[in-house]
């Protein structure tokens, strides 16, 4: 498989149902009681086909790290195309941390799975500080955000969020940091940010 050429319908269909299996494994925090070979079974293919498309856990790891960030730096693009661009950073960030609080299992497995191959975080947090980058430019750009602050101290912020998950009314709390960024971004003599 390479990046230039495109996957046979089958062969991506196949790829995605492990990708998927996967994903729902590490949600449910389960990833480390199964054998590799297990998440063929669970997706419906051979244990060849496993293999083909991720030799080890780790690169099943990777590529199901890949298509979260592929998809909220999507969400980031679709936000910015619909919406006002103080509303589309304001909503991206509030649904960043529902995504956290979702996903609590698929987090605390990729962060363990993921800590050596720090290439692999670094290539997805660029994308995805990118994306971030490109609503608070917008949003500056309408005037609604300062534009003294950027796009790492957002990314800082969510970095922290994410970081303390295990605390008690964590939900509670990431809102009220969430609240507290788009206050902060808030140029004075504009609207409230969503």
């Amino acid at each position: 498989m390479t990046a230039d050429k495109p996957l046979r319908a089958d062969v991506r269909r196949n790829r995605e149902a492990l990708l998927a299996a996967a994903r729902e494994v590490f949600d449910a925090g389960d990833f480390f009681d199964l054998r590799f070979d297990d998440f063929a079974r669970r997706a419906g293919v051979g244990t060849g086909t496993l293999y083909r498309h991720f030799p080890t856990r780790e690169a099943l790891a990777e590529g199901v790290y890949h298509g979260e960030v592929a998809a909220l730096c999507d969400r980031a693009r679709r936000l910015q195309a619909t919406l006002p661009a103080a509303e589309a950073l304001a909503t991206f960030l509030r649904g960043m941390v529902d995504h956290m609080d979702a996903h609590k299992g698929l987090a605390r497995t990729l962060a363990t799975l993921m800590a050596g191959r720090s290439g692999a975080l670094a290539e997805g947090g660029r994308a995805l500080e990118q994306a971030v980058a490109d609503l608070v430019a917008a949003a500056v750009r309408d005037g609604a955000v300062r534009d003294d602050v950027g796009a790492g101290a957002v990314m800082m912020a969510l970095h922290g969020i994410g970081a303390a998950h295990d605390r008690p009314g964590w939900r509670s709390e990431a809102d009220d940091v969430i609240t507290l960024v788009l206050d902060g971004l808030r140029r004075e003599h504009s609207g409230e940010l969503a």
